[in-house]
């Protein structure tokens, strides 16, 4: 599984395992977790924002509640054992 690490504005990196990603209405998104090993772990989905001229992508959190709807639906498809609640 594809460990990433994110580097938030001015904090400490974080590490994050991602699930899965998919491409909606052009844009990229990765559904990502903390940890394997909890079942009840907590997930985030988050979105490439970044510009073609970015040197590396730019991911923010979802938090509209129709894109997060829309995204969160066609990742609960993708992996049909994972319960993704809001």
């Amino acid at each position: 599984m594809e460990k990433i690490a994110f580097c938030p504005d001015g904090g400490e990196a974080v590490e994050f395992y991602v699930l899965e990603q998919t491409r909606l209405a052009g844009r990229d998104y990765i559904l990502v977790t903390e940890s394997l090993d909890d079942e009840e772990g907590e997930a985030l989905i988050l979105k490439d924002v970044s510009s073609p001229e970015d040197p590396e992508a730019v991911y923010e959190t979802v938090e509209e509640e129709q894109e997060l709807d829309a995204v969160a639906s066609v990742f609960a498809d993708m992996l049909e054992d994972v319960d993704l609640e809001r």
